[in-house]
């Protein structure tokens, strides 16, 4: 499975439990790497998304505790260890795409992850595992300093290191 988050220099993700900027080109560049595969996602990140809806052109797993919960052309999983049955026979490539407590829950059992890196700190109250300070990953790729008005940022590729 591949993890795919922006975050801000200190690793934050949103605030209020929305994200904490909006960068056209990060939209573009997250629509183009998962459109037509599956993505992985929150009740509360359904929530923000246009209608509430699932994303078009996607396989879409929403995580909810509620075990009532539903929602029309999504599947709903109750538990990371569900997800990974749903997800374990598939070719497909599986995308997480938050929020911060399903990140939590399934980037153990993730190899790869494309972060958004922005060059300022927020106020924020939800944050992603520091990639760059934990041994299990590495950069193994990093597009060239791209800007939003006078905001800096690149797109980072980590890969989880292979034990040998």
């Amino acid at each position: 499975m591949t993890v795919i988050v922006a975050v801000d220099k200190n690793w934050a993700i949103g605030y209020k439990g929305e994200l904490l900027v909006r960068i056209k080109e990060d939209m573009k560049n997250f629509k183009e790497l998962t459109t037509g595969h599956t993505v992985i996602l929150g009740r509360k990140t359904l929530s923000t998304f246009p209608g509430g809806l699932p994303l078009k052109n996607r396989t879409n797993i929403i995580m909810s505790r509620d075990p009532a919960f539903s929602v029309e052309g999504a599947m709903v999983a109750h538990s990371a260890s569900e997800v990974l049955e749903m997800v374990k026979d598939t070719d497909d490539e599986v995308f997480v795409i938050g929020g911060g407590t399903v990140y939590d829950q399934l980037l153990p059992y993730c190899d790869k992850a494309i972060v958004t890196r922005i060059d300022r700190a927020y106020d924020a109250d939800t944050y992603f595992h520091d990639l760059d300070s934990d041994e299990e990953w590495e950069i193994t790729d990093t597009s060239d300093d791209m800007y939003f008005s006078d905001l800096k940022y690149n797109f980072v590729t980590y890969s989880r290191k292979k034990i040998s």
